[in-house]
């Protein structure tokens, strides 16, 4: 006789049919024991769960992502702005080393080359202009040069410019150089200002000359030339003030000790 299946009628026919029919097998498994509405409850929950977890970030989410990846942009452009600055700064600040060593160093090879000349005036300062003789650099020598330093205000700020003379030889071109030197310093027309060259801004200068073991100022009674001395001093000292702003700020001092003396050149 074959086996009764689960589902099948009973074989007492109408006494069994007030009894309870058994629930299917993949009706309970969904909710709990007894209850279809638990098992509806429950796949509805896993759907949702399953939507937020696929379903990307929500509008307030992107929001704060876009403020925060803006404020993280600020900063770094801040940062990289600040950088930029700073290579500026440091970059101007070592072209105007460069300037002033330049200036300096010019200042140091006129000296160096002065050149006594009979019936001339190798070095002079009036207060307000340094004038003097020098050697040509060119090779061959094309003669001696007529070079004046000075501090000229351009545009309420005062400048620190330097002046050089076509080579001269003969002691006429030499005293109309001369003459140009002072005459530029002063009041210079389109002529002089075409052999001109500004160095640095300059807040003020001044000269001392070495004689008789002290400096002393070339205008005042002790600064003069005693006689039987040389025109050339013993040594040359150079004052400079520069204005704020600059890389070096303050009074500058160079001393010149003149190379006939044996001490070399400083």
């Amino acid at each position: 006789m074959a086996p009764l299946s689960r589902f099948a009628p009973s074989p007492q026919g109408d006494a069994t049919r007030g009894l309870a029919k058994p629930v299917p097998r993949w009706h309970w498994r969904l909710g709990a024991p007894g209850s279809t509405a638990s098992g509806d409850a429950r796949l509805h929950a896993r759907r949702n769960q399953s939507r937020r977890t696929h379903g990307g970030f929500t509008l307030v989410e992107l929001l704060l992502a876009i403020a925060v990846m803006s404020l993280l942009a600020i900063l770094s452009w801040r940062g990289l702005d600040g950088m930029v600055r700073a290579q500026e700064i440091t970059r101007q600040r070592a072209d105007e080393m460069l300037v002033l060593q330049s200036a300096l160093g010019q200042w140091g090879t006129d000296l160096d080359a002065l050149m006594p000349i009979a019936n001339t005036t190798p070095l002079d300062w009036d207060g307000q202009v340094l004038r003097l003789t020098r050697r040509s650099s060119a090779v061959p020598d094309e003669g001696a040069l007529v070079v004046a330093w000075t501090r000229r205000g351009t545009q309420g700020v005062g400048q620190w410019m330097r002046w050089q003379s076509p080579p001269v030889r003969t002691r006429a071109e030499w005293q109309e150089a001369w003459q140009l030197a002072g005459q530029w310093a002063r009041s210079p027309g389109e002529a002089e200002r075409r052999r001109e060259m500004t160095l640095l801004p300059l807040e003020d200068w001044q000269i001392f000359y070495y004689r008789g073991g002290a400096w002393s100022n070339p205008l005042s009674s002790s600064g003069a030339t005693p006689a039987g001395t040389s025109v050339i001093p013993d040594g040359v000292r150079l004052q400079i003030t520069l204005p704020p702003g600059q890389a070096l700020v303050g009074r500058l001092t160079r001393d010149w000790v003149n190379p006939v003396l044996g001490g070399g050149r400083t």
